[in-house]
């Protein structure tokens, strides 16, 4: 049997608790005299993937006859994505705005979701916030002020075909066109999930590749698409092995949503192989804490597990996730499975996207409600990617709130006000020392 890929030898010899990790040669039961070891260690799961048993449930119901073998084979899951009106009205009760809006999709945004992700849609409701995100709705077909198909002005700043480069030091590399689950509010809409693009997806590739080389000021490189998951491990790999060749390039980061919408593809092999390219860094899509289901936790744990920095991304959506009782919740379970939220997006004004989007002013109360109430690393930065090409800008609440001569007013969480003594003579001398 194939060993379990987290165990490490660290544990002590002849210990009674095979498959876990000790840092310390100290029995649990010494340290924490009132739980058993058994309360105390999480198991070490296998290679494998379990099911957990709502999803299970789900399972036996929809898919009867099919093995555990063949539903956590992320192939199987890609193979039977549902992607029609009749394969949605199999597991849900479909609603009128629903209907018509799948019956316009020829041509249009792809629709297609995983029958793992499917699992977690509530069969009732469609205002459930995970259907929302990934069931098309006719407001898709409204297009309001200032909404453009490539709103961020990527085109303009794509030197090759799979290139975006905004900022001086690194680039957006575009490899993929495809998900496992289309998102309703993506910013690349004009682009995923058509087919037609596919033909020269590997000269893009390599194009980018020998643009990234030939650019020395490029130091991190962002693979993102589309979903570079949806790659086989070897073309993956091959990617990796052709920027970790790039001397100047010291950081390869992964953009996907893979975790959360196909935990599955996230096995032993993937993270063996992606471990032998560190620095590598993965930024996860979340959007609800209803995402964070036990196989998804796995996921990321074995990714955690073979020190790979995880951190995520979450785009703020009206009636979805626009609370901070929400956001809470999401980021306090990210964290515990040790994913930093890093970004809270404003969304972007893509076309039909009016009623995702909510006023700037519900962000920037979110984080003022998080700030000082949850732990700092738990509090992403919230930010409007600008229109046109701008780039990333912080949006905060105000936290300085003036000046009395050389003292800063400040306010605190709790909208206390307290003052620092600012020393601008120091700072002047500092900036005005003469170069050695």
């Amino acid at each position: 049997m194939e060993p379990d890929y987290i165990i490490e030898e660290t544990e002590p010899p002849g210990s009674r608790y095979r498959g876990h990790r000790f840092e310390q040669k100290l029995s649990p039961e010494n340290v924490f005299p009132s739980k058993t070891a058994k309360e105390i260690l999480k198991p070490a799961r296998g290679p494998g993937f379990f099911i957990s048993p709502e999803i299970r449930k789900f399972k036996r119901h929809y898919y009867k006859g099919v093995t555990d073998a063949e539903w956590n084979d992320w192939h199987w899951q890609i193979r039977h994505r549902i992607a029609s009106a009749p394969d949605l009205e199999r597991i849900i009760e479909i609603s009128a705005d629903e209907s018509e809006a799948l019956s316009h999709q020829t041509g249009r945004f792809p629709f297609q979701i995983t029958p793992y992700y499917a699992s977690l849609l509530d069969p009732v409701d469609p205002h459930h916030p995970l259907r929302r995100t990934v069931v098309p709705v006719t407001a898709e077909e409204f297009h309001s002020a200032g909404e453009e198909d490539d709103p961020l002005g990527e085109e303009a700043e794509s030197p090759v075909p799979g290139i975006v480069h905004r900022y001086p030091d690194r680039v957006l590399f575009l490899v993929s066109d495809l998900c496992s689950t289309y998102c309703r509010y993506c910013t690349r809409s004009r682009l995923v999930g058509r087919t037609h693009c596919q033909g020269s997806i590997q000269e893009r590739i390599a194009g980018g590749i020998k643009y990234i080389a030939a650019n020395r000021q490029i130091r991190d490189v962002l693979v993102s698409g589309g979903d570079p998951l949806m790659f086989s491990d070897e073309r993956l790999e091959w990617i990796l092995v052709n920027l970790r060749r790039i001397p100047h390039v010291e950081v390869i980061r992964i953009g996907t949503k893979t975790p959360a919408v196909l935990p599955q593809r996230i096995t032993a092999n993937l993270v063996r192989m992606l471990r032998r390219y560190n620095p590598l860094w993965m930024s996860l899509h979340f959007t609800h804490p209803e995402e964070l289901t036990d196989e998804t936790n796995q996921a990321c744990e074995r990714l955690a597990d073979a020190g790979i920095p995880l951190q995520s991304q979450t785009v703020l959506l009206s009636g979805i996730n626009d609370s901070a009782a929400v956001m809470m919740e999401l980021f306090h379970k990210l964290v515990k499975i040790r994913v930093r939220p890093y970004y809270l997006y404003q969304c972007d004004p893509i076309s039909g996207s009016s009623h995702f989007r909510t006023p700037v002013a519900t962000g920037i109360s979110i984080i003022k409600d998080l700030r000082g109430y949850t732990s700092g690393f738990a509090v992403p930065l919230y930010v409007i990617d600008t229109p046109g090409g701008g780039g990333k800008v912080p949006v905060m609440p105000e936290y300085v709130m003036g000046h009395e001569g050389n003292t800063i007013l400040l306010k605190n969480y709790e909208g206390k006000i307290y003052r620092y003594e600012d020393n601008p003579g120091l700072s002047k001398a500092i900036c005005e020392k003469p170069q050695e």
